[in-house]
């Protein structure tokens, strides 16, 4: 059951409960909040560019917003590409693993900046890409979000820059992770 509806206002440092649908721009899905999930405006939980269109909106609201790619998850960068060799990569390495670049395997170029995320975009025989940009890099987006409730952000979240979620960032669970599809 769905909480009652306070008209609370979004302000810097308040938690929203969202739902989303966001689609490129050219309308395919590319992530779908089906469940309220709590975000800190103010922290380190959603892109800056969402947090100015949620201020001053209100509890119940639901609204649009077109992001470019600078708004977003910024512009593809060519030079954030990279190829190594296969023989220094575990034999089960697939397409949209990750690794973190301060854990990449022994024998890897030392031009890789250490303090990127890969994903690895294309496995050959012989050498393997590893891509250094966020996903959605170079995508327009469109969201559709739907404000369930505000509250007022604890002094644990205004602390640590959070409510707990972290959706828009792609973490590696050690030094290899499994591809997924979705952005949470």
């Amino acid at each position: 059951m769905e909480k009652s509806e306070d008209k609370s206002l979004v302000t810097d440092q308040s938690v929203v409960a969202l739902t989303w649908v966001m689609k490129d721009l050219h309308g395919d899905i590319l992530d779908e909040l089906e469940e309220p999930v709590e975000f800190l405006v103010g922290g380190d939980d959603l892109l800056e560019s969402i947090e100015q269109a949620l201020l001053e909106r209100r509890s119940g609201e639901t609204f649009s917003v077109q992001l470019e790619p600078e708004d977003a998850f910024g512009n593809y960068d060519e030079s954030k590409v990279f190829l190594e060799d296969r023989k220094w990569f575990p034999a089960e390495l697939e397409e949209g693993m990750t690794f973190d670049g301060h854990a990449l395997p022994a024998g890897c170029s030392s031009d890789i900046p250490k303090d990127e995320l890969y994903i690895v975009a294309e496995v050959y025989p012989e050498h393997v890409v590893l891509d250094g940009n966020h996903p959605l890099a170079g995508i327009g987006l469109d969201l559709r979000i739907r404000i369930h409730h505000v509250r007022a952000a604890t002094v644990d979240e205004v602390g640590c820059g959070s409510a707990g979620t972290g959706f828009f960032k792609v973490q590696p669970a050690g030094s290899i992770l499994p591809g997924n599809n979705t952005l949470h």
